[in-house]
């Protein structure tokens, strides 16, 4: 059966590219590899009704993409962990403190991470998230780190220090092997508040009541009939008015366009032709981190009792914790460690992982009434976390990032300017808006 547009792949992206598409009278078919919709964004119920998210989890003020999709299907949002009571915990091999400031800062250092906040934030300012390859310095500003952009203004090592295990903590690599122009652009994408390279409120202030997937599950309910669930893509030849897509079964189908909806990992596995050599090379020039998230469910939120609020940042296998929704609560495991991680025995994982958390917040820690971890950077569907930048990488991936080549449109969190739900659903729209303007 021909179709007006095929849609590869059913996560926030696609199903969003593919729920206007429908809106505008296109027949519209998403095919998607797993049995379920969601992608990145995935959640579980505990026999007591609570919501575990496994994947993709929280917004902020700045994504106004999402915000606005949310609003149109119904959906409440509600505060993220940004109003749990206590202070962050940092914990690192030679100890842990609570609150502000890090228990490895010395006299001046508090000054010096203020100062080197707004020096990067107005930097950044001189930054066009969506044409940062028009910068007058951006093949010198992609070429270095942050960190070394730090030590080229005089950061002290524990100012440094600082700066990274945040960055970690968000599990998209260290700031030694993050590009400066990439790390700028982010930050002029969802411009904080305050001073300095990411601001909580803006990215991850707000959560969907119901659970992160809850958006998807919408949009998949309202595209029923048009999702294939259990249907790999293999090829897809581009040609105008009859493109061809193959899938594993064998079995081939055709539509008039295509969206790419997947993300950049799997995307090199799949056979593309009929698409110019510099759009796939800039396609698959990308890169995600490897990361993984646990989740453990206790009783209560037995932190605050200790007068701590579940965040942290950390320097042992765990990169970050924070509370996900009333006593779940959520962490990540950044690149770095994600190989640790899998060379640790399967049956030992959860033990140890819970050890670190127990070290942070109390024996409790190691009571859960479950756990969930879940290995996106190995996962054949996903293959990675959120995009990734090493210098000079924001050049070699080149200005073709995120455009389409109709009649093959591209979307998903790895074709805008950060990556995340927001980078999902503001280029599905994004892609859908174009193909319907093209006809």
């Amino acid at each position: 059966m021909h179709h007006d547009v095929i849609v590869l792949g059913a996560g926030l992206a696609g199903l969003a590219a593919a729920r206007d598409l429908a809106a505008g009278g296109t027949d519209v078919l998403v095919l998607e590899a797993r049995d379920r919709v969601g992608g990145r964004v995935e959640q579980i119920r505990t026999p007591d009704g609570r919501t575990v998210q496994l994947g993709g989890e929280v917004v902020g003020r700045g994504h106004t993409a999402y915000l606005r999709l949310a609003g149109e299907l119904g959906l409440k949002l509600i505060p993220s962990y940004v109003d749990e009571p206590g202070v962050i915990t940092r914990a690192t091999p030679e100890g842990h403190s609570a609150g502000d400031p890090p228990h490895w800062f010395g006299p001046g250092d508090a000054a010096e991470h203020a100062r080197l906040g707004a020096e990067f934030s107005a930097l950044a300012a001189t930054v066009d998230p969506d044409d940062p390859w028009s910068h007058p310095r951006a093949t010198s500003l992609d070429r270095l780190s942050v960190a070394d952009w730090l030590r080229s203004r005089q950061a002290t090592p524990a100012v440094v220090r600082l700066w990274d295990i945040g960055q970690l903590a968000l599990a998209g690599g260290s700031y030694e092997r993050i590009s400066l122009l990439a790390a700028l652009r982010k930050s002029a994408a969802v411009p904080g508040s305050g001073g300095g390279d990411y601001d909580y409120e803006d990215w991850e202030g707000l959560r969907l009541a119901d659970g992160s997937a809850t958006l998807a599950e919408v949009m998949g309910r309202e595209l029923a009939g048009r999702v294939r669930l259990g249907s790999p893509v293999t090829g897809v030849d581009i040609r105008p008015g009859r493109c061809r897509v193959r899938l594993v079964t064998g079995e081939v189908l055709t539509a008039s366009a295509v969206v790419s909806a997947l993300p950049v990992g799997p995307l090199r596995e799949v056979s593309v032709t009929g698409v110019g050599e510099a759009r796939l090379a800039s396609l698959h020039r990308q890169r995600q981190a490897l990361a993984a998230k646990f989740a453990a469910v206790y009783d209560t939120p037995f932190w605050r009792a200790a007068g701590r609020n579940g965040l942290s940042e950390a320097e042992g296998v765990l990169g970050s914790t924070w509370p996900q929704s009333e006593g779940v609560l959520s962490a990540l495991i950044p690149p770095e460690r994600y190989g640790v991680l899998l060379g640790t025995p399967p049956a030992l994982r959860t033990a140890e992982l819970l050890g670190e958390v127990a070290a942070m917040f109390g024996d409790a820690a190691r009571r859960p009434l479950s756990c969930h971890l879940r290995l996106w950077g190995t996962d054949p569907w996903t293959r990675g976390y959120v995009t990734q930048w090493p210098p000079g990488e924001v050049m070699a991936v080149g200005p073709l990032h995120g455009t389409h080549e109709p009649p093959f449109y591209v979307c998903g969190s790895d074709q805008w300017v950060a990556g995340y739900m927001e980078g999902a659903v503001r280029t599905g729209r994004a892609a859908a808006e174009e193909a319907l303007r093209r006809g």
